[in-house]
């Protein structure tokens, strides 16, 4: 039996890298070898959790069919948001917390998607069933992951499940969530520091709607202004990707995590279906998005819902 890989999505986020850190760790305790791997580098938020808890990051892998037949997905489930070479490897099993879609196996496997915040909040549940004591850096990484995804539980995604899972790992970790959660969240929004390039792509997935190919990105500031004044840059940058991509539109989605708000740079086509879902008009390719800060229910499901229609 080869040894199984575990990994995230594409530019992987907080949640991507430490699910697949947490249930390698379970799959381990459990009996089955099991090595946790990421289809990209962590950003600044993320390896601020791993030196907190003292955590190697794991490799980065770009396929992974020439060193295992057997993986396991984590975070996501869509084949065009996972590594090169899907296909060619038998997926054993999915922990997720997002849609299903594009998604299908020759063999029966193992699923576990729940409508959380996160998915270490549905890995705590597995460590719980199958009795597997949480170490205090993989807790404080599963943790890190439900405070990055739910903004601080200010996002709309966020369940009174993950503020519960939160609390236990908080105390397993012994840190204080509220403020080493802050202090990760502003880790990672430093973007002067960041090449357009890498703004673009540090956290965006790619989603089929309807006969149009979306990219959605999303940036976490704590002033828009700081992403904004780069426009110009940025919507050049989204020019070519959307060409040398096969993208219809890219979306990037600017969130202030202090104020709980958003903006987003629109370049693509149809621009009105940007303007449809959110019921306001582009100014110079931004449109203002109040009260927005999750792309996974407050801009994914609207996009989809136009396109459907059109």
């Amino acid at each position: 039996m080869s040894k199984v890989l575990i990994f995230g999505h594409q530019n992987p986020d907080t949640d991507a890298i430490t699910s697949a850190i947490s249930f390698a760790y379970l799959q381990n305790q459990l009996g089955r070898e099991a090595e946790a791997v990421a289809l990209g580098k962590p950003g600044e938020e993320t390896q601020y959790a791993l030196d907190y808890f003292k955590t190697e990051a794991p490799r980065v892998v770009t396929e992974v069919a020439s060193e295992t037949n057997e993986v396991m997905l984590v975070d996501h489930n869509e084949f065009q948001q996972s590594v090169s070479d899907i296909e060619k490897v038998t997926v054993l099993a999915v922990v997720d917390h997002h849609r299903i879609a594009n998604f299908q196996t020759a063999n029966p496997l193992y699923y576990r998607a729940e409508p959380v915040g996160c998915t270490n909040t549905i890995i705590l549940k597995l460590f719980k069933e199958n009795k597997v004591a949480i170490p205090k850096n993989i807790a404080g990484l599963m943790l890190s992951a439900i405070i990055s995804d739910s903004l601080l539980f200010k996002s709309p995604t966020c369940t009174a499940e993950d503020k519960k899972a939160a609390e236990e790992l908080a105390d397993i970790a012994g840190v204080d969530m509220e403020e080493y959660g802050l202090n990760m969240l502003k880790a990672g929004t430093n973007t002067d520091n960041k090449s357009v390039d890498e703004l673009l792509d540090a956290d965006a997935k790619s989603f089929p709607m309807g006969d149009k190919s979306v990219r959605i990105g999303q940036v976490n500031v704590v002033d828009i202004q700081d992403v904004l004044k780069r426009k110009e840059d940025i919507q050049e940058a989204m020019k070519k990707q959307n060409l040398s991509e096969g993208y219809d539109l890219f979306v990037l989605l600017v969130t202030d995590i202090l104020e709980s708000t958003s903006a987003a740079i629109v370049e693509g086509s149809p621009e009105n279906a940007v303007e449809i879902a959110f019921d306001q008009k582009l100014e110079n390719n931004i449109i203002e998005l109040p009260g927005v800060i999750s792309r996974k229910k407050q801009v994914v499901p609207q996009l989809t819902e136009v396109f459907k229609k059109q």
